[in-house]
């Protein structure tokens, strides 16, 4: 047999074959630029955030981009402008001047108390009635810092300034209803009479029992249920949530048809064209119908229940009119309203929803009862 043949293996060598190779690694980045770079990103999402949830500042009247101004106006003491809209008989000449205040999403050209009554009434009784833009509608300056008290306070300062004398009268539709609960509250004294039309409530309420808005709040559409609690509990995501796509917004700022009565759907059909219908947001959808929102359900320093019975002496009334078929305002708030100030005269028109003051005489009898205290309503 053959002698086999060794071989020197040298130290080098050796190592050179067990050596493992060489693995790439990741391309890691040092720890200060990584933690840099997601500063940078999450600041930069936050200021993408709060642009998206900025409204547009509003074009008001009279800007160099700002709509024209057509209306006649009276200067308020803090520098803003109303706009307003004469109707009836010339003032110098009425028995009865009434401060007529619009709804959401409507203005000074939407006053149905005049719209809809009738030449008998208005000259059989000498009737006066102003409409006026409330701020940020129509050709009304906005008010940034409107507040409860503000509406009242302009409403008496228009009353000054056109010379309606030391007592008028009020009347209010819907969202603008609700603005008369702020006159009863803050200037009692300079009020003649008030009629509540559908006033819009505010489920937040203090003092309401709370399975009475709670369920007057569950009968909403989930839709604005979740709209309503977005504007009251964080009020600067607002017009965000009722701009953006993602989720449903409320009915009725996209005037869903869902949220009216059969009664109303017949009344809507039969009213005109509303040809001024492009001047009521022209000056910005956050400081009209966001801002009104905002403030009717905010949290309020008082509350419907706790007021006083400005009339004592029986020199004037408070009336308050509700369709029981309403969608928009639960018919259960203003009931139990009613009941704890017996010294409001509540008037339920049944088989009504929230349009009922467009029905045939509808208005003659509001206005009949506010200036006369007649007790015949029409059948509707």
């Amino acid at each position: 047999m053959a002698a086999g043949v060794s071989r020197k293996i040298s130290a080098a060598s050796a190592r050179a074959h067990t050596r493992r190779p060489k693995q790439s690694t990741p391309f890691q980045l040092p720890s200060g630029l990584f933690k840099k770079i997601l500063v940078a990103f999450f600041m930069g999402l936050l200021a993408w955030a709060y642009q998206a949830i900025q409204p547009p500042p509003p074009r008001i009247c009279g800007s160099a981009d700002g709509p024209p101004v057509t209306a006649p106006r009276v200067k308020l003491s803090d520098g803003r402008h109303l706009a307003y809209k004469e109707h009836g008989v010339p003032k110098n000449e009425a028995k009865h001047k009434i401060i007529y205040v619009h709804g959401l999403d409507t203005c000074r050209h939407d006053a149905v108390i005049a719209t809809q009554l009738s030449l008998d009434v208005v000259e059989g009784l000498g009737v006066y009635i102003v409409s006026f833009d409330r701020p940020g509608y129509g050709e009304s300056d906005p008010n940034p810092k409107r507040t409860l008290k503000s509406m009242a306070t302009d409403i008496e300062e228009l009353a000054d300034q056109l010379g309606l004398g030391s007592k008028f009268y009020v009347v209010g539709f819907s969202m603008g209803g609700q603005v008369i609960w702020t006159c009863l509250k803050y200037i009692p004294h300079r009020l003649a009479g008030a009629t509540l039309i559908a006033p819009a409530v505010n489920f937040w309420w203090p003092g309401f029992p709370a399975n009475l808005s709670e369920g007057a709040y569950n009968q909403q559409f989930p839709r604005d249920q979740w709209a309503y609690r977005i504007v009251h509990y964080t009020p600067w995501l607002s017009y965000w949530w009722n701009t953006q796509k993602w989720f449903p917004s409320s009915s009725v700022l996209a005037n869903r048809p869902s949220v009216l009565s059969r009664q109303d759907l017949e009344l809507v059909r039969t009213r005109a064209e509303r040809p001024h219908e492009a001047q009521v947001r022209q000056q910005g959808d956050f400081e009209s119908i966001h801002r009104d929102l905002i403030i009717g359900l905010g949290t309020w320093e008082f509350s419907p229940i706790d007021l006083n019975n400005p009339f004592l002496n029986n020199e004037g009334s408070v009336h308050l009119w509700q369709g029981d078929e309403d969608l928009l305002v639960p018919v259960t708030m203003q009931r139990y309203i009613a009941q704890r100030l017996p010294w409001i005269k509540y008037h339920e028109v049944s088989g009504s929803g929230h349009m009922f003051p467009f029905a045939a005489g509808m208005v003659d009898a509001m206005v009949k009862k506010l200036l006369l205290g007649q007790n015949s309503e029409p059948q509707i």
